[in-house]
């Protein structure tokens, strides 16, 4: 399920390759990984991720956040990529927490 959080910004939870075409079809024009490779063995690798995105014709970043991958320091990145990256993103992770906390962050960074 897609949130939006602002006009240009949407969470889900996680997406598998064959969703990526369904995302572009719907007008996104990035997507945004924020679930570390390996989290769950049913979890599709970032790399495949991105091949189906860039084959859909989006942009595609692969930005963790987890354990070994603090949310801060992903902010700052994200706050770059934000700058960046053509609109509306999608940004996705297990169940779509991690990517709205990240997007907080980077929003009231500095």
């Amino acid at each position: 399920m897609i949130r939006y959080i602002d006009s240009d910004y949407a969470v889900a939870g996680q997406l598998a390759p064959e969703h990526m075409k369904q995302l572009a079809d719907a007008g996104f024009r990035s997507v945004i990984n924020n679930r570390p490779d390996g989290e769950e063995s049913a979890q599709t690798p970032s790399a495949q991720m991105q091949a189906a995105a860039e084959a859909a014709g989006m942009q595609y970043v692969y930005l963790p956040v987890g354990a070994a991958y603090p949310a801060e320091g992903a902010a700052v990145t994200l706050k770059q990529e934000l700058a960046r990256l053509p609109r509306p993103i999608l940004a996705y992770c297990r169940s779509g927490a991690r990517s709205t906390t990240v997007y907080s962050l980077a929003k009231g960074a500095g």
